[in-house]
């Protein structure tokens, strides 16, 4: 069973402890960490669910980087070829976020962007991403967001399929679009965007996989086995652990495959 964690990321210790995680620490059971985990430990979690890539996350936020993009490449160089990295940017600083997302491309071998919009408190169709989803079609990447409630302590509204998916899938026809964790409480437009747009994607990060939402499943199963990709959200969820229950999902031998990892090959470009 080969696998590739299409939502991850190696923590950092500003990352880890951040006061907007407390929930998810809540949830979790983890405590305030002393000190970040080696990238061998990362690696680790990795090989126990036989996750041959984990596309490492950046993440920039207002006035903060938790995880800077030099920081993700310096984990990819020590990770022997298991993680790949995705770029993040400062979208408050429209032409300086570009030339870092092109540099993140073309020098550190970056193979997507990933924004989340909670973080930024504002939705995925403000103007300050807009110059970034044409940076993404111009360098032929993907763009890798959230959607969904937020467990984190910030609001929820920025993660709504429509109208904010919808929306920027219409503007940006040409940009690739993988949304992660499912969308719940809103699995249902989520669903109905990634039918309608030829290029919108669902990953199932943040979700182990009981947790799954039934309509998700059956969507797996049938018409949407080609639309949905496996993420864990490591260090929150190990992959071992959300892939605990994955034979429970009655999933044929080619909607396993794609699910796990066909899709991710061909939607990253790996």
């Amino acid at each position: 069973m080969v696998v590739i964690d299409a939502w991850m990321q190696h923590p950092t210790l500003r990352h880890l402890n951040h006061e907007m995680l407390e929930s998810l620490r809540r949830w979790t059971g983890l405590e305030l960490a002393e000190q970040a985990p080696p990238v061998s430990a990362t690696v680790a979690a990795l090989a126990e669910a036989d996750v041959e890539i984990g596309l490492a996350c950046a993440w920039y936020g207002p006035n903060e980087v938790l995880i800077s993009n030099d920081e993700v490449a310096e984990f990819v160089a020590q990770s022997d070829g298991r993680l790949r990295g995705v770029a993040g940017a400062d979208i408050t600083r429209p032409m300086h976020a570009v030339r870092e997302l092109r540099r993140a491309v073309n020098e550190l071998g970056f193979v997507a962007l990933r924004l989340v919009p909670w973080l930024w408190q504002l939705p995925p169709t403000d103007r300050l991403y807009y110059p970034l989803y044409a940076a993404c079609v111009e360098l032929g990447i993907p763009f890798c967001t959230q959607v969904g409630h937020t467990g984190p302590l910030r609001p929820s509204e920025t993660g709504r399929p429509i109208p904010y998916i919808d929306q920027v899938a219409l503007d940006f026809p040409e940009l690739t679009i993988v949304c992660g964790h499912i969308g719940y409480p809103w699995t249902t437009e989520m669903i109905a965007v990634a039918d309608k747009h030829a290029n919108v994607y669902i990953d199932t990060s943040a979700y182990t996989a009981q947790r799954y939402p039934a309509e998700l499943v059956d969507y797996v199963r049938g018409r949407g086995r080609r639309k949905v990709l496996f993420g864990s959200n490591y260090p929150m969820i190990t992959p071992a652990k959300a892939l605990g229950h994955l034979d429970e999902l009655g999933l044929d031998d080619e909607a396993r495959e794609l699910f796990l990892a066909g899709n991710a090959r061909r939607v990253f470009r790996l």
